[in-house]
């Protein structure tokens, strides 16, 4: 049988007016949308964060952008200027997503790794089956292993920095899930990355839709 369905609206203020971020469609028992956490800081790997956004959202996700630093606006590693939707620190402590992802560049994956708020969502996040975290290029090695989130689970990262991943078995994979954890190299890998991401939050359908208006093999 049908249920009721309703619209959920995701808004922000500025300017004197409301502005509508994202349109959500729900049964009266379920919500559809995932929500999607994605850090970033001065430093990131702007090519990586740009892809991972955009085909999540593509996808239909609900992606929150936190800069970890005092400021919305951080300057990536090819000094490109991104404004974030809020300050990590803005962020109730009880805020849930279904999946935090990490982008990687090298100075933007210590100072993610450095984030202790951030580090706290992680810990929690990877101790519950039902939610995902994910990371890729420098940041499964520098944000992720550095601080005892990988342990003996596979993972790669970018290619000179896997020897810091405790378990080497599938370093050479683009793209590797092991449970509530998926990692991936670098750039070029970014898209099935993300592909991958959206699969296993919204399903193959969803993901294959998705490479498919985006010209992208998956």
């Amino acid at each position: 049988g049908s249920s009721e369905r309703k619209l959920y609206l995701k808004v922000k203020s500025g300017s004197g007016r409301l502005t509508v971020m994202s349109v959500t469609t729900a049964t009266e028992d379920k919500v559809w949308v995932k929500r999607v956490l994605v850090p970033i800081a001065n430093g990131s790997e702007e090519l990586e964060f740009c892809t991972i956004v955009d085909l999540l959202r593509r996808g239909g996700l609900d992606v929150t952008v936190a800069s970890v630093e005092d400021s919305l606006v951080v300057t990536c590693s090819r000094k490109v200027k991104i404004e974030a939707d809020t300050l990590l620190s803005s962020l109730l402590e009880d805020s849930s997503f279904d999946l935090i992802v990490l982008p990687g560049g090298g100075p933007g994956s210590r100072t993610l790794g450095a984030c202790e708020k951030l580090i706290e969502m992680l810990r929690k996040q990877s101790s519950d089956q039902t939610k995902y975290y994910a990371a890729i290029c420098a940041a499964p090695a520098l944000a992720l292993a550095s601080n005892g989130l990988i342990g003996t689970r596979l993972a790669t990262a970018f290619p000179s920095l896997q020897s810091k991943l405790p378990n080497q078995q599938s370093v050479s994979e683009a793209v590797v899930v092991d449970g509530n954890l998926i990692t991936s190299q670098g750039v070029g890998t970014a898209a099935p990355f993300a592909l991958k991401l959206i699969e296993l939050l919204s399903g193959l359908e969803v993901a294959n839709k998705v490479a498919k208006e985006a010209l992208i093999r998956f």
